[in-house]
């Protein structure tokens, strides 16, 4: 198994192209003629790699439709997935913990990981943007730890994810380098248009308090554009948060005139719906882009359109203009 090194990704496209140049096409049973075979672990990944790849590699996402990442274990199947695969992504321990297990069970020796987390500074969870409170009462489930994993939410990390992935496409396929690039250098633009839609949104904003229901999952969000976050807990989404926290979070609202409470996908909005009913709130849905619902897999949701519809909800629940 090999961890990909910070490398400049045309040498290493050079170096590789060289030993395979006078060779056929690499055919893969599972990829189809010519194509890599790339396993991702969280949605963001796998919608990143499949976009930059293009209709040369099969780019599949760990993770079924439906089901919540912070409660899911590999199953030996995904493992033998991983194993005939050239190409593994993932975020890193803080956010896959199985992820460590699974690939010591790897047996390809050429397999490439990519860890899209790398170069990123990481948040510590709740720091900076979290409301104080008691500790929430955990039920076993794994949590965070102290940093926040959700990378993706802050787009400037985002566009850093990109250009990692596509070093590790140019390390397994070397001949789509110029592909590669040019793909993930469009898409980077994208990101940046975005970023743009939100940063000129949410500055015009009466309010500037994000209320949470469910996790910290948006804190990189919040951080870059200047907004206070407050979420019922920090670490499992299956914890329960207190009594205590409960009460701070409805004062806050009440004192602030907060109106909109927010919800995530995947994640039973208990919290959400009681605050919503003892403040009077409208509930809005803000996607966190972990994985997707088996409707929006079925509709063809991407990353862009889930923080498309996020901004809007955001301009909604933050009355902005």
């Amino acid at each position: 198994m090999k961890t990909l090194r910070p490398a400049i990704c045309a040498l290493l496209a050079a170096l590789l192209l060289t030993a395979v140049s006078c060779g056929p096409d690499r055919k893969d049973v599972s990829g189809g003629p010519g194509k890599i075979v790339v396993v991702t672990t969280l949605f963001p990944l796998y919608d990143f790699t499949r976009t930059i790849a293009g209709d040369r590699a099969t780019v599949t996402l760990i993770l079924p439709p439906g089901v919540e990442a912070h409660t899911f274990e590999p199953k030996p199947g995904d493992m033998a997935r991983v194993d005939s695969a050239q190409l593994f992504v993932y975020t890193g321990r803080y956010m896959e913990p199985w992820s460590e297990e699974l690939l010591k069970g790897v047996a390809n020796q050429s397999l490439i990981t990519v860890d899209a987390s790398r170069g990123i500074r990481l948040m510590k969870s709740g720091h900076e943007h979290h409301a104080a409170g008691d500790k929430e009462q955990g039920h076993g489930q794994r949590g965070h730890g102290a940093y926040d994993p959700h990378i993706w939410m802050d787009f400037g990390n985002a566009m850093k994810m990109v250009d990692t992935i596509t070093e590790g496409l140019c390390a397994a396929d070397p001949r789509g380098s110029d592909l590669f690039r040019k793909n993930a250098a469009d898409y980077k633009e994208r990101l940046s248009l975005l970023d743009g839609k939100f940063r000129e949104t949410l500055g015009t904003c009466r309010k500037k308090i994000l209320i949470h229901g469910g996790h910290f999952a948006f804190g990189y969000l919040a951080h870059r554009y200047g907004l206070e976050y407050v979420s019922a807990y920090e670490g499992s989404p299956n914890a329960e948060p207190t009594a205590r926290k409960i009460i701070a979070l409805k004062k806050k609202m009440d004192e602030n005139g907060i109106r909109y409470v927010y919800f995530e996908e995947l994640i039973n909005p208990k919290v959400s719906e009681l605050l919503a009913r003892e403040t009077g709130a409208t509930l809005l849905y803000l996607h966190g882009a972990h994985n997707l619902t088996k409707d929006e897999f079925g509709k063809g949701a991407t990353f862009i359109s889930l923080m498309e519809n996020n901004l809007e909800n955001l301009r909604k629940g933050l009355e902005c203009r």
